[in-house]
């Protein structure tokens, strides 16, 4: 009886809760299939993929790509342990299909991923094999683009890319990478398509496309490469070299970039100030519309602010009668591209009307002032000092810093239009010694930002300076004028900067170097000299900088597109893979060659902004759940 009740003690203490077993850690693995893997002559438009256990697709829209181009989608779905996949559109006599799921394929419990997985069949006699495979950058900033459809047509006109729809299709993954499967051996065009409206083919300007001035052939060779086997996270077990078959070509780079939108039409019209209006284009223009009032006299209304392309102008209405308004009707006369691609002049009526009615904004200010004197009385009562309403003023942004950068001028800019400006208002003085000695300066306007102005002078590293600004020194559009302004600054010593000095190779004549930060922006952009070099002086200490050079062909200092129609790559850009932390009184001496890296390897990852994707694993779950049973196995 004793030991009856030691037994039961001792089960009742070795209780516990139950874990529910070993994690399923198997992959799932492909079984069959109907009709067969690598099958020919087959006249089924139904596939039914069988693996060894429940399995699902993950992000199957995205992942799954069924080649040649299906124009009416097919359907996929998983029933049980199939996945069951139906292709919609007629089969094509004598052609290998290839439906690609990536890593879609994982196990419906654990979601153990069963790794790359591709499905073909042949509706001929023999099936191909041969692949094409390669990255696709955009052109501008190499970065790797995700999800564009990646083609190939055995029609080698060019035409073809905007007539047919691929012959086989892929798209790329995370890394820009992508694959073409099934592709039988000769001679192809290549191109890349973010297809907006899935027919597979370019037919609109708004698409990002890529396309190869080469035409690229078909091949595959023997080759090996070194597979490693570990042990676990840090020990190799076996280094393997393994024997495979190499197709060719496997290293196209594709440069993506979308036209510019050469078809003029008016866009939008935005009140968003009672005192300005904008008009927005679609593409850039070489004149400016002609507005007529319709209901106000137009003729030297407006302070006109157009952008650098003219497709975005900004109207300041200079009598307040006028802008008050509650709407103005204008009459506009633009060039607008018609269906045959000409320039015609056409004439819209817009109605640009205020966000608040007169009656509306009348309430508001008589609320206002109520709510002000009510605040007065308030203080009045309570014996309070009242103080003197506030002078308003022109609003001025004055950009000079106490401690100022040497390469660097104060900016001065503005939240209105500026209607004068008394430069001798404006005191520029030096320290000398002890006293303020005036000092020589230039007011220049910026050319492509309005309302800014930069101060220039001959900065002096050490030197302290004074800028005073008088009273009503700049007067704005509507009468208001600035306040006093008196600021000190001092420039930074020479030995404060590093000095950042490139000698190039492979470069053209035209190109520009261009000086960047982490995230990107351009800081500085400096052509390269006839002795193929481009330096950079007076770089910020403790201060990550990145450096991109592009080929200005055109020579306008900008990056520029291509077009697809005339042939016209865009711009090629290339990136230094370095990076350098710049130390104060430090020089760095650096020679580029922007040819020895391959380019799709040239962007550090740590600037860019598509990042790849990590690679599915099966996740050793049974290691935790044998610690956990204190088991060490």
């Amino acid at each position: 009886m004793i030991l009856m009740l030691v037994i039961i003690g001792y089960s009742c203490a070795s209780m516990g809760t139950p874990d529910g077993g070993p994690y399923d850690e198997m992959p799932p693995k492909f079984i069959r299939s109907t009709p067969e893997l690598r099958g020919v002559n087959v006249k089924d438009q139904k596939i039914e993929l069988e693996f060894d256990e429940f399995i699902k697709l993950e992000k199957a829209a995205e992942k799954v790509v069924v080649s040649p181009p299906q124009l009416e989608q097919p359907e996929i779905k998983v029933v049980g342990k199939k996945v069951v996949v139906e292709l919609l559109d007629t089969l094509k006599d004598a052609t290998t299909y290839t439906i690609d799921f990536s890593d879609a394929i994982v196990d419906n419990n654990e979601g153990n991923p069963m790794g790359h997985f591709t499905y073909s069949f042949s509706t001929g006699a023999s099936i191909d094999t041969m692949e094409v495979s390669g990255t696709v950058l955009n052109a501008e900033d190499l970065e790797p683009i995700k999800g564009i459809q990646v083609g190939l047509h055995r029609n080698l006109n060019d035409t073809a890319f905007s007539k047919l729809p691929f012959d086989r299709v892929s798209r790329t993954d995370s890394r820009g990478h992508f694959v073409i499967r099934g592709v039988a051996p000769g001679k192809y065009r290549i191109y890349a398509l973010m297809d907006g409206n899935q027919n597979y083919l370019y037919d609109s300007k708004t698409e990002m496309i890529a396309f190869s001035d080469s035409v690229i052939a078909t091949s595959m060779t023997p080759a090996t490469r070194q597979d490693t086997i570990w042990k676990d996270t840090l020990t190799i077990d076996t280094i393997k070299t393994v024997a495979y078959t190499r197709f060719l070509p496997d290293d196209v780079v594709l440069r993506a970039f979308k036209e510019e939108n050469t078809r003029q039409f008016f866009s939008r019209a935005q009140r968003d100030k009672e005192n300005h209006f904008i008009l927005k284009f679609s593409a850039k223009a070489d004149t400016l519309p002609t507005l007529t009032g319709l209901n106000f006299d137009a003729k030297d209304a407006f302070v006109i602010e157009p952008n650098e392309d003219n497709d975005s102008i900004c109207y300041w209405i200079k009598d307040s009668l006028v802008y008050q308004m509650d709407t103005l009707e204008v009459q506009m006369d633009y060039l607008y591209t018609d269906s045959l691609d000409q320039l015609v002049p056409k004439r819209d009526t817009i109605y640009l009307a205020n966000k608040l009615t007169r009656e509306q904004r009348e309430k508001l200010a008589k609320k206002a002032e109520e709510e002000k004197e009510k605040e007065r009385k308030k203080k009045e009562k309570k014996g309070e000092k009242i103080a003197p309403e506030p002078t308003p003023f022109l609003k001025m942004n004055v950009d000079a810093a106490s401690s100022f950068d040497i390469g660097k001028n104060i900016v001065l800019s503005f939240e209105e239009p500026v209607a004068r400006i008394d430069t001798s208002a404006i005191h520029l003085n030096v320290k000398v010694d002890s006293l303020w000695v005036e000092e020589p300066f230039l007011l220049m306007a910026d050319s492509v930002v309005p309302r800014k102005y930069e101060i220039l002078a001959e900065w002096v590293p050490e030197k302290e300076y004074q800028l005073l600004i008088d009273s009503a020194g700049v007067v704005g559009l509507y009468g208001l004028h600035t306040n006093k302004v008196e600021q000190t600054l001092k420039v930074k010593k020479q030995d404060e900067y590093g000095t950042l000095l490139l000698n190039l190779e492979g470069v053209e004549p035209t190109a520009i170097v261009e000086l960047l930060d982490n995230s990107g922006k351009v800081l500085r952009q400096q052509p390269v000299t006839p002795e193929n070099t481009a330096d950079f002086y007076y770089l910020a200490p403790s201060t990550k900088y990145y450096v991109r050079l592009f080929n200005d062909r055109n020579g306008n200092k900008k990056w520029d597109t291509g077009n697809f129609e005339k042939g016209i790559q865009a711009e090629e850009v290339y990136y230094c893979p370095k990076v350098w932390e710049m130390k104060a009184n430090f020089e760095f001496e650096e020679t580029w060659d922007i040819h020895a890296t391959p380019v799709d390897k040239q962007k550090l990852d740590e600037i860019k902004k598509q990042k790849p994707e990590e690679t599915k694993k099966v996740q050793n779950k049974n290691k935790e759940r044998a610690k956990k049973l204190g088991r060490t196995s």
